[in-house]
């Protein structure tokens, strides 16, 4: 794909002026955390989408993403009423999606691959076989230049992105800081870190994970469970895209009268606001401490493989028993993968 390419370096938010960094280091400073909540809400690797990020953007200098906010090279298409430029890519002046902000674009290019039926292929793979996601990306018609996985997967382990398929999002900025070292001398940079995460001097995450799965295979012994305190400290509140919804992404498996307990809300709240059905909670499972909507921002959504009516509704925020309605389904029944799950209005009548 044709990139335009400016030569004046942007300064990421979180990189302190004095580094020497590359523009692509900077840039997967600023957007990995971005990349790995993507990855625990859309099951998108989050090598894929920042790989996509430093291709699309020429390492964050592209036209498209410094007036656009732009970051994954997405055309207007049929559906989108957002603000538009001109940009010429494949063709000339082609109209490509503006967006307020660089984390709009992060959002809605999960939207786009997760709502689109000839990308749900992609879904069906190990969301940390970033290979298959590249070449599946390509098939899937995302690009059109031949070398597009090649350049994915070249990006992908130059810059070891494979280390953030690992991690949830708690511990993105702990992995920033042990590959940058200098980052503690950001202070904007230490704040979105937090003091209990400080801990430079710890190995590198991946060769750390190694070195346990090395132990693990030598002894085979019971693996250490995280305590319920532990687990609390890893929880991150969240703000959901649909209504602003505060959510939490479980990190582990704990019983839901801690959270009851460290949010001061009710288990029955809690249980009723997400359509809960047993009190332990799983990994990465999405839990709101609110209310959820009636419907979606979103208008329709292509279900994936495996995936309940109730992962829908807590993906998208939106009460289970509305989604029943919108999709003129009975309580109980389960989307097959690829079909339309309405998320805005009611399923027209066949």
């Amino acid at each position: 794909m044709k990139k335009i390419v400016s030569f004046c370096l942007i300064v990421s938010a979180v990189v302190a002026k004095s580094q020497t960094w590359s523009t692509n280091e900077q840039y997967i400073q600023q957007f990995a955390p971005y990349a790995v909540e993507e990855m625990e809400l859309y099951k998108i690797p989050a090598s894929i989408t920042l790989a996509q990020g430093l291709l699309e953007t020429a390492g964050g200098q592209s036209r498209l993403a410094q007036q656009g906010k732009n970051h994954f090279g997405i055309k207007c298409k049929e559906t989108w009423t957002g603000k538009t430029m001109s940009h010429t890519d494949d063709a000339p002046n082609e109209c490509f999606r503006v967006y307020d902000s660089p984390r709009d674009s992060y959002r809605d290019h999960s939207l786009f691959l997760t709502q689109r039926k000839h990308y749900s292929p992609l879904f069906l793979l190990n969301v940390k076989d970033y290979k298959a996601w590249a070449y599946g990306l390509k098939k899937a018609g995302y690009a059109t230049s031949p070398t597009y996985a090649p350049a994915l997967i070249k990006r992908i382990e130059q810059y070891k992105l494979y280390e953030f398929d690992e991690i949830p999002s708690s511990q993105v900025y702990t992995l920033l800081l042990q590959r940058y070292p200098d980052l503690k001398n950001d202070a904007e940079f230490m704040a979105k870190l937090g003091p209990k995460n400080v801990n430079i001097d710890r190995p590198n995450l991946a060769k750390e994970a190694e070195t346990k799965k090395s132990y693990a295979q030598q002894a085979p012994s019971t693996p250490k469970k995280s305590t319920p305190k532990e687990i609390l400290e890893d929880i991150l509140l969240k703000n959901h895209p649909n209504g602003d919804l505060k959510y939490i992404v479980i990190p582990d498996k704990i019983n839901l009268s801690y959270i009851s307990k460290k949010f001061g809300i009710a288990e029955s709240r809690l249980m009723k606001y997400n359509e809960l059905t047993s009190r332990v909670l799983q990994k990465n499972q999405i839990l709101f401490l609110e209310s959820k909507n009636s419907s979606s921002q979103e208008k329709t959504y292509v279900a994936q493989a495996g995936e309940t009516m109730h992962d829908i509704a807590q993906k998208f925020a939106i009460k289970l028993s509305k989604l029943y309605k919108k999709n003129r389904m009975n309580e109980g029944q389960q989307p097959k993968a690829g079909q339309l799950v309405y998320l805005d209005s009611k399923k027209p009548r066949n």
